[in-house]
């Protein structure tokens, strides 16, 4: 089985990140690559950011010529993860809605966990479209940027800090909020002594059950085929998306 985990940013250090928790995650049999868009944000922060990311990963994923058997978006709250269903023949699984609905199998309410508060937004409206929001206690701020998350023991206190608040507003069960975050729920689920998902690793095991079990999206409906038509996707590209290997 063939997995590949897509970034949602430019920065190539934290799709290898991403890919080691991801194939930390992934059963023996499974290979994982990671793709790393060719242009977009160094990091997604904020609304600009995350149209422009979604565009980014779509064009990656409509040039990328590899075979691959399901796709994990590795962008927690960020858009696009409509239309790539759209686009591609294989499941698409986002990790924002694989934890939220992991998270709701281990405890009545769950919280996220993120990076900045500006994020909040983009991930309320994200659960809600998922369906799952009604299930979340409270999104929260650590007020740490995407790119500091490179320093573990500052994250963590962070982390452990707005777990705090998200455990006062009632949530049970907490989810990391970040991509850039994977591989933190061991250590802070000891401290907290609660569960802690990973989107990442969520995501990795559900795209695997889903091709296990030989499902893929619906065609009927909202994800049905794409009509049709001219579209001009802006400069083409020198070279393809680089892969993570």
């Amino acid at each position: 089985m063939r997995i590949v985990v897509t970034n949602c940013n430019t920065t190539q250090e934290m799709t290898e990140e991403i890919v080691r928790g991801a194939r930390a995650a992934a059963g023996p049999g499974t290979t994982v690559l990671g793709l790393t868009p060719g242009w977009g944000p160094e990091s997604a922060e904020g609304w600009l950011d995350s149209y422009l990311s979604a565009a980014a990963v779509l064009d990656t994923l409509r040039t990328y010529e590899g075979p691959y058997d399901a796709v994990v978006l590795a962008g927690f709250g960020e858009h696009g993860r409509e239309g790539a269903r759209e686009l591609l023949d294989v499941p698409v699984v986002d990790i924002t809605e694989a934890a939220a609905h992991l998270a709701c199998l281990l405890g009545r309410r769950y919280g996220v966990v993120t990076t900045l508060e500006r994020s909040r937004g983009q991930i309320e409206d994200s659960l809600h479209t998922a369906g799952v929001a009604q299930n979340c206690a409270a999104v929260v701020g650590t007020g740490l940027g995407v790119l500091d998350l490179g320093d573990t023991r500052r994250t963590q206190d962070a982390f452990v800090a707005a777990a705090e608040r998200a455990l006062e507003a009632g949530a049970e069960v907490l989810v990391l909020g970040c991509a850039g975050m994977t591989g933190l729920q061991q250590a802070v689920g000891e401290k907290l002594g609660i569960p802690v998902v990973d989107g990442v690793a969520a995501a990795v095991k559900l795209a695997e059950s889903l091709v296990s079990l030989g499902l893929t999206t619906s065609r009927a409906g909202g994800y049905a085929r794409p009509l049709p038509k001219l579209r001009t996707w802006g400069r083409p590209a020198a070279g393809h998306p680089r892969p993570t290997g």
